[in-house]
């Protein structure tokens, strides 16, 4: 007799997984399936809206695939790359002393966490901070240790609130400089002040740098990993977002610290590496074209992206019931809504439904218990931006009126 199949019960380590900003585009097809017109302030691909990748990068990913560069390349990377990378490692001050080349960032801190952190141990991150971080721990059974940037002081890290926060199960330290969501630029103090606390704790420090180079106002961007060589620390970046190739999905990891430290580690890294064989092969042709040519892309970028920025903040804090702090780096703002008692969640959804404008709930980022904010992508031009904060002005009168209240 013929056994129908029961449903499939996935993995328990799944069911805390959330990644909020592509869950956020099912509320969003909603909108559209009922007419709505959509402007997306959700997703930071810069190539969805006025940027190209540079043309260099293209090419040498072109030229390898034409030298039949397609097959397998070493685990950990190709040598032209590594030796990118090491020499852009060194110019910032960084010592390496291992470099490993992934599919995307994403895959290097996916790397490093797995070898680093065993079930029922846990690591701090940011709140606010990109969700990746938290989706990894809990595939690993693992678990998030939140600790708060304080939106009172540009959203720097909360050096007392880290401090506070460690304990017998604490493994590492996730700082995300400039952050994803909120724009913040980390002074050296506070990088210095998170330093002592990975040493006092012997925890290693991840340090995701992926907008390095998208600095605002002049400032300049400091790689923890400079200001002290003797503790341990995994310097992530990649292509995606100061090289505007997000689709190459080329990312790395740079390991420093004394090799005694770290050897043990970096071999645990590299046998996950290993067991997935390699990354793109042809694509990594382009990271010394990348970080070794023509970077008259990233001014040009920035210059746009200044611009956008004076304009978000401007006509956000210009709405009742709408706070801005001003961003110094990539390409978010995180505007807090200063409306007693409102989910931030049930806030989005209902401007999504209302004006198409398409946001990410500040939840899903996380952020201080009794606060609500979103997310916005200042990437589009500065029309569609105009267009959008124009919704959310006319949204938020009726929001508030609707249920007879003032804003903070």
């Amino acid at each position: 007799m013929k056994k129908d199949f029961e449903p499939i019960k996935p993995a328990k380590r799944t069911e805390k997984i959330e990644y909020a900003v592509r869950d956020i585009v099912l509320v969003a097809e909603e909108a559209r399936r009922k007419g709505k017109e959509l402007l997306f302030l959700n997703i930071g691909d810069p190539v969805q809206y006025d940027f190209r990748t540079p043309e260099p990068l293209i090419e040498a990913t072109y030229q390898a695939m034409c030298e039949n560069l397609t097959g397998y390349s070493a685990s950990e990377g190709v040598d032209e790359a590594i030796c990118a990378i090491r020499k852009e490692a060194e110019k910032k001050g960084i010592k390496p002393v291992d470099i490993f080349i992934t599919t995307g960032a994403s895959e290097a801190i996916d790397f490093a966490l797995t070898a680093l952190v065993n079930e029922g141990e846990n690591v701090l991150v940011p709140y606010p901070g990109y969700p990746l971080y938290t989706a990894i721990l809990a595939k690993l059974c693992a678990f998030p240790n939140p600790y708060y940037l304080d939106e009172e002081n540009a959203w720097q890290p909360d050096l007392a609130d880290i401090e506070a926060k460690v304990n017998d199960k604490t493994r590492a330290i996730v700082i995300i400089n400039p952050n994803n969501p909120t724009g913040a630029v980390y002074s050296e103090e506070t990088l210095r002040g998170i330093i002592e606390i990975a040493r006092k704790h012997q925890l290693v420090i991840f340090a995701d740098e992926i907008y390095d180079k998208l600095v605002f106002d002049g400032k300049k961007h400091i790689s923890i990993a400079a200001l002290d060589p003797e503790v341990p620390v995994v310097t992530f970046n990649g292509l995606s977002k100061c090289y505007l190739a997000p689709g190459f999905r080329i990312g790395w990891g740079i390991v420093s610290g004394p090799w005694e430290v770290v050897k043990d580690f970096t071999e645990a890294i590299h046998k996950l590496a290993r067991a997935r064989l390699s990354t793109s092969h042809p694509k990594q042709y382009a990271i010394p074209v990348a970080l070794n040519g023509n970077q008259v892309h990233i001014d040009e970028a920035i210059k746009k992206l200044e611009r956008r920025r004076d304009l978000t903040v401007k006509m956000l804090n210009e709405i009742p019931g709408i706070s801005c702090v001003k961003p110094e780096g990539a390409f978010y703002a995180f505007p807090r809504i200063d409306v007693p008692g409102v989910s931030d969640i049930e806030f989005v959804k209902e401007l999504i439904a209302e004006t198409g404008v398409v946001v990410v709930h500040g939840s899903g980022f996380g952020q201080k218990p009794g606060t609500a904010h979103f997310r916005v992508v200042f990437l589009p031009p500065e029309d569609i931006l105009e267009k959008a904060y124009e919704r959310i002005k006319d949204f938020m009168q009726k929001f508030l009126a609707k249920r007879g209240l003032k804003a903070a």
